[in-house]
């Protein structure tokens, strides 16, 4: 029995030294190929000296190289350190499994004084710290995790809002410049200095430049008739009367709470005879004697009405004013409601179905069919950007409406690109005007800021904290973004790059080795336009490796789109969206988008993050005891 165990001992002292050969012979490999991977990025760096940050991001790119699985497996079976958790050093990492292989296997072996756990592993956590620290601030009181919060145009004037996402626990603004304007942005951020200097908590502020914002163009109206539409009970019972709003001015929304409401102008002599319980007779498209009763004035010009009947309210329309159900005895003119434009034609596309994107002067429109039901003319739909059927080609994928529908190029016309739906649901996509269209596989040419967005950086310069880099795809990118803040003088503010394509995906070890020698630098993960080029199913893998890749250079990272979706525009409690937010944590920041209960959902999120850090740093499980 002894002969046995000094047979199965020796077995296991050999696969130990084989384990040894492996992972030393993998050192060497990785210092090799890192530093021919560095060669090209030495001007960028002062001095030509790579930071810790950059040579550990080359260590780890090198060490992903391998296919690593089976060495995983044996290093576990030996109860040895797992490299699944080297990102933040991955020398110091190879160089503790080798020094325990050592001790195990060399009995005149004589460590070190330096522990490489100490001195590597716990170094690169502490410059991630800093990175984060030096981007948004001081941590959260209870999380290592920042909440960056997109802020609505109210808060260009409601310091009540502002006051209280600081106090739920927004660390970071996020005014995104393609809406809004300067103006609106001023309100918001005097109103994060000020809650700032009332709270004495620490707001950084990012102003994320638009990019090219590519998208759909307007769609031929339909016929100028709105319909007012009744919400009934299963008995037939009005529940609620279709609503909309008269006013006096054609040109102006109603100032308290008109909301989506249809508006539309009436003569201002049929205004000022209007009140409360006034009825207006009028007679609707299909012939049908309607009512519109008032309700209440919304301003001075405006006036809530309403109508208990479905009806199709046409424009120009007569109103007569009725007096107990009779046409009013002083009322000697006919009044006649504004003229009003109808709604965008329904164009709606299933998969296999033909659209031909033109230019954006061509008004959108639905597919035409000749008297035997064969295709006369395709559907079609404006593109905002101008000469893009000279980038593409066919077979080239486009995508539409954050992904909704999915099509490829079948033919280049004079009039415009033919495309073939390839994706959308089964009861059809609806086309609508403004959505983003998303070339994945093109290159557009396009210049990396646009006019406007060179414009919002003049403003940015001078008020923001970072800058957001909407569309960034290459070094050269960086470099064109580095160069406009240096002739503004702010060569100091950082930059958060934004990684929404698949260009900058692949990309993205050149954009980060040829950017932290000199730049700060931030990573947002834009999962939306991402998912869309990618597909939902690459994302999930994708935001895992960008996650590894930024901690291993010790950039900040940013996790983005959607997270507490349905809390902050409804109100509602996702099951899945929590498990989104569980993970989430593991980056730097978390970014909710704006929504009417945008509070309730940073308080959610503060509770997932306070439940979340007892348990994992990153990816690492730290085993706090359970308590069932």
């Amino acid at each position: 029995m002894a002969e046995t165990l000094f047979k199965n001992h020796d077995i296991y002292d050999d696969a130990l030294k084989r384990l040894l050969d492996d992972v030393a012979c993998l050192r060497t490999e990785i210092i090799a190929n890192s530093r021919q991977r560095l060669e090209k990025y030495q001007a960028y760096y002062r001095s030509g000296v790579f930071n810790k940050s950059a040579l550990n991001l080359a260590h780890y790119l090198s060490l992903r190289q391998f296919d690593l699985r089976h060495l995983q497996d044996r290093l576990a079976q030996a109860g040895l350190s797992s490299l699944g958790r080297s990102e933040a050093s991955v020398l110091s990492t190879l160089d503790a499994v080798i020094d325990v292989l050592k001790r195990a296997t060399d009995a005149e072996y004589l460590p070190g004084d330096k522990n490489p756990s100490e001195s590597g592993f716990n170094r690169g956590l502490q410059l991630l710290d800093q990175h984060s620290i030096e981007l948004f601030g001081p941590f959260h009181e209870n999380s290592k995790v920042h909440v960056m919060v997109t802020l609505a145009t109210e808060a260009a004037w409601d310091y009540g809002l502002i006051l209280a996402l600081l106090e739920k626990g927004m660390t970071c603004a996020r005014i995104n410049c393609a809406h809004d304007d300067p103006a609106l942005w001023h309100g918001m951020i005097k109103n994060i200095r000020r809650a700032e200097t009332e709270t004495g908590k620490i707001c950084r502020i990012l102003m994320d430049l638009a990019g090219h914002k590519i998208r759909t163009g307007a769609i031929t109206p339909g016929p100028p008739v709105h319909h007012i539409k009744v919400k009934k009970d299963v008995y037939g019972t009005v529940v609620m009367p279709g609503q909309l709003i008269l006013t006096a001015n054609a040109d102006k929304w109603p100032e308290n709470g008109g909301g989506d409401l249809f508006s539309v102008s009436i003569p201002e002599v049929l205004h000022k005879r209007l009140g409360c319980g006034t009825c207006l007779g009028f007679v609707d498209t299909r012939g049908k004697q309607r009512l519109l009763q008032v309700e209440r004035p919304l301003s001075n010009t405006e006036w809530l009405v309403s109508c208990n009947k479905n009806s199709y309210l046409a424009s120009g329309c007569e109103l007569v004013p009725l007096e107990q159900g009779k046409v009013d005895a002083e009322t000697a003119d006919k009044f006649h409601l504004g003229a009003f434009v109808g709604e965008p034609l329904e164009i709606r596309l299933f998969k296999n179905d033909l659209l031909l994107l033109t230019e954006n002067d061509i008004a959108g429109a639905p597919a035409e069919y000749d008297k035997n039901g064969a295709l006369a003319k395709p559907a079609q739909i404006g593109c905002t950007l101008s000469a893009f059927s000279t980038k593409l080609k066919i077979g080239q994928p486009v995508w539409i409406d954050d992904g909704k529908l999915g099509a490829v190029v079948e033919n280049i016309l004079q009039a415009g690109t033919l495309l073939r739906v390839v994706q959308a649901r089964s009861n059809g996509v609806r086309i609508q005007s403004d959505k983003g269209i998303n070339f994945p596989d093109t290159d557009l040419g396009l210049s990396p800021l646009s006019e406007k967005d060179l414009t919002d950086l003049d403003f940015a310069c001078t008020h923001a904290d970072l800058i957001g880099f909407s569309f960034v795809e290459t070094l050269a990118d960086m470099d064109y973004l580095m160069a406009e803040l240096a002739k503004r003088n702010a060569t100091e503010l950082p930059i958060i790059a934004k990684i929404e394509t698949n260009t900058a995906l692949k990309n993205l070890p050149d954009i980060i080795l040829g950017t932290i020698g000199r730049h700060s630098l931030g990573i947002m993960i834009a999962r939306g336009d991402l998912a869309v080029e990618l597909g939902s199913a690459r994302l999930a893998e994708v935001q895992e490796e960008l996650l590894w890749l930024c901690e291993a250079a010790h950039v900040p990272v940013i996790w983005a789109t959607q997270v507490l979706e349905s809390i902050a525009k409804k109100g509602v409690r996702s099951r899945p969206e929590f498990t989104d937010a569980a993970m989430a944590v593991r980056a730097e920041c978390v970014m909710l988008n704006k929504g009417p209960y945008i509070l309730d959902a940073i308080e959610a999120l503060v509770n997932v993050m306070i439940r979340m850090k007892e348990h994992q740093r990153k990816k690492f499980s730290r085993l706090r005891a359970l308590h069932w």
